[in-house]
């Protein structure tokens, strides 16, 4: 039997959730365009936000069938010097002040305004990292602790309150009283009709003869008396039975299964030399925090190790690494070398995935950029699953011509170039978009 779900729950002024997703998916395309321009408009301060959404009410207009007017017409226009019979009139063109607030001001005329409505701070995140995750996540090894996952196992009998199943539970007190009470109704039926043809044959006797048998009278009121005992007694077995018993009560049981569960950790390395100007540190760190706002909205289990180098690196904090003001020189080296410790000391690659996200302007000692390439030819890029490094200047410095050949040669190495604030975002969904989607 065909059944249908109707969500009636409510959000703020009496608006339907499900119609208000619907209306989401249904004007995707210019809620995604109103986000990019939020974004672009936007600090990465403020990037957790709700916004307010425009969408021009030409897009609202849903397509209707009617009925056109069809057959000939013969139509005659008074005073008309400009057509003959069998012209063709143009339709007439919009111009200016034909909507959307274009032209100069006149005293006639009408026109609606855009739709204007809020998205909420979930929402806009939602569309914010749609269709992003992480490249060649695979279930390398199973956590240590693994993740159990709350999954439904038909019902039971006890249970706490808010797991009562309403239709079951009615549907076994219906049953119930059927099978208590079935017997009990039946005799009821048929004592209540013996009772009624005995008094319709106590009618007929009262109105004949007096000559009656009256022991035939007396056998009939004493089956009378029988019955009237018989019926109060079934009546009152019928009320003992309850409408609703403890043992009808029927719960929604859920069971904990274990669920198998990836280990991963993302690298953030970050150069903080001295050719690291304040701009190039900004952009740094805007695309590190919008990195580590997407992994820690969709991942649960994922651990962040974060690493800051000059001329020499050191693992650091969050709050270290995005608010520390050291510098020096610079050798990338250095980083790349205490990345591989870290990995063989606490994330071998047979139990864990490896992301590494690398930022930096690129200029290097120049004798130091061809042992980056070598360490991670070697060492790095055959375990990591992805590598992804955005260069925040223009100019294409030694490491940028290093880094060019791994990503001729390695399919998870990644290379882009972010110059401005509002390049972060584009960059950033092309590096981690969802495979098989476009950025």
């Amino acid at each position: 039997m065909r059944q249908h779900i109707i969500d009636r729950r409510l959000a703020g002024k009496n608006k339907s959730v499900g119609n208000r997703e619907r209306f989401l998916r249904r004007y995707k395309t210019q809620v995604r365009e109103a986000v990019q321009r939020a974004i672009n408009g936007r600090s990465i301060r403020d990037l957790e936000k709700g916004e307010d959404i425009s969408i021009p009410k030409r897009d609202l207009s849903e397509p209707v069938f009617q009925h056109g007017d069809g057959g000939f017409r013969e139509v005659v226009h008074p005073g008309n010097r400009e057509y003959v019979r069998g012209d063709r009139i143009d339709k007439q063109q919009g111009g200016a002040g034909q909507g959307r607030g274009q032209g100069d001001a006149s005293d006639s005329g009408e026109g609606e305004d855009d739709f204007v409505f809020t998205l909420s701070k979930e929402e806009f995140m939602q569309v914010f990292f749609e269709d992003l995750a992480l490249p060649n996540l695979v279930k390398t090894a199973l956590a240590e602790v693994p993740d159990w996952k709350s999954q439904r196992a038909g019902f039971s009998s006890d249970g706490t309150p808010n797991n009562l199943h309403v239709v079951r539970s009615m549907r076994g007190s219906l049953g119930r009283r059927i099978a208590l009470g079935a017997s009990a109704k039946r005799e009821l039926a048929e004592l209540e009709q013996e009772r009624a043809e005995l008094a319709d044959e106590a009618s007929v006797g009262a109105s004949a003869a007096e000559g009656g048998d009256p022991l035939a009278t007396a056998r009939r009121l004493d089956r009378m008396s029988q019955l009237t005992a018989r019926v109060a007694h079934l009546k009152g077995r019928l009320a003992a039975i309850p409408y609703l018993d403890p043992i009808d009560l029927r719960y929604r049981s859920r069971i904990k299964v274990p669920v198998p569960t990836t280990k991963a950790v993302m690298f953030c390395v970050m150069d903080v030399s001295g050719s690291m100007d304040e701009q190039r540190k900004e952009l740094s760190k805007r695309f590190f925090i919008l990195l580590y706002l997407f992994l820690t909205r969709h991942y649960d289990k994922i651990e962040l190790v974060f690493i800051r180098h000059h001329t020499q690196a050191q693992e650091v904090s969050e709050q270290e690494f995005f608010h520390a003001t050291e510098t020096g020189g610079t050798v990338v080296s250095s980083a790349l070398v205490l990345l591989d410790q870290i990995i063989q000391a606490r994330y071998p690659a047979s139990e864990w995935n490896l992301y590494v996200a690398q930022a930096s302007d690129g200029d290097n000692w120049h004798q130091d950029s061809s042992r980056c390439s070598e360490i991670l030819a070697q060492k790095i890029l055959p375990l990591v699953r992805y590598y992804a490094y955005v260069q925040v200047a223009q100019t294409e410095q030694n490491l940028w011509d290093e880094y060019q050949v791994l990503d001729e040669q390695y399919a998870h190495f990644a290379m882009r170039k972010v110059l401005d604030a509002s390049q972060i975002y584009p960059v950033f969904r092309e590096l981690f978009k969802r495979e098989g989607v476009a950025a």
